[in-house]
């Protein structure tokens, strides 16, 4: 057995698969409708990375902190990064927003547009 990809559910995946296109770099996208939901994947052949973006209409955007009674997160995803404030940049300009709520110095809480927070965290 071995993982095939990360999925992430969001209530527009073309918008989401845009995001992370432009956030990574990823340079093969692929669409597919099955039985009715819409799927939209990102690959990098070289980087064996593959996220696919599931549609679903009845999506809800997590509350980042956590609330209790709240959606919650399911999984956040985590990049490294050898220059955080360029990579921080680099992010926002790709649609992503800064998390008002941070912990370290050592890296940055992120939501990308479907609400889903991830972490840029400093290598050195």
């Amino acid at each position: 057995m071995q993982l095939g990809c990360v999925t992430l559910d969001s209530a527009n995946a073309e918008e989401l698969a845009d995001f992370y296109q432009k956030l990574l770099g990823l340079t093969t996208r692929f669409t597919n409708t099955d039985d009715g939901v819409k799927f939209v994947g990102l690959t990098d052949e070289a980087k064996g990375l593959i996220l696919l973006f599931q549609e679903d209409g009845s999506y809800v955007k997590p509350v980042w902190p956590t609330e209790q009674g709240q959606q919650q997160q399911m999984a956040h995803l985590d990049f490294f990064s050898e220059d955080l404030e360029k990579d921080v940049n680099h992010a926002l300009a790709c649609g992503a927003k800064l998390a008002q709520t941070q912990y370290s110095d050592k890296w940055r809480v992120m939501l990308d547009p479907a609400g889903h927070p991830f972490c840029i965290e400093r290598l050195s």
